[in-house]
C-alpha cells in the first residue's frame, strides 16, 4: 500500500517565490515612503524673520525680553486683545491686528498711579 503524498501542481514552486518577491517590493516601497528625506508631516521650529513678515499684524510693543513680551500677551489677552508674540531678528515683537492697535495700546499703557 503506497502512502498518500500530496501532489503538488506544477505552479507551487513558481507562486511561493513570486508573492515573497511582491510582499518584499510592497515592504520596500512602504519603507521608502515613511523615511523619504525633504518632507516631514512635523512643523518645523519657527525661524525669526523681519518685523514686516507677519502679514497683516502690526507691532504694538518691543519687549525687551521674550518673558517681559509673554507677561504684555496675556495683558492683552485678559483685555479680549488677540494678539502674537513674535521672534524676530530685532528680538521679540508684540503683534496685533490693525483693528485692535489703539485698544491693544491703551490696555499695554501705565495707568495712573496711586494718588
Amino acid at each position: 500500500m503506497l502512502h498518500d503524498v500530496p501532489v503538488a501542481n506544477s505552479y507551487s514552486f513558481v507562486v511561493g517565490p513570486i508573492t515573497a518577491f511582491a510582499f518584499l517590493g510592497v515592504l520596500i516601497l512602504l519603507l521608502r515612503w515613511a523615511f523619504r528625506r525633504g518632507v516631514s508631516v512635523v512643523a518645523a521650529p519657527a525661524r525669526p524673520g523681519k518685523e514686516d513678515d507677519y502679514g497683516v499684524l502690526v507691532p504694538v510693543a518691543t519687549p525687551t525680553t521674550y518673558i517681559e513680551g509673554e507677561i504684555s500677551r496675556q495683558t492683552l489677552e485678559a483685555a479680549g486683545i488677540r494678539a502674537t508674540l513674535a521672534t524676530t531678528l530685532d528680538g521679540p515683537r508684540l503683534l496685533v491686528w490693525p483693528a485692535d492697535l489703539d485698544r491693544a495700546r491703551a490696555a499695554l499703557s501705565p495707568g495712573p498711579g496711586p494718588s
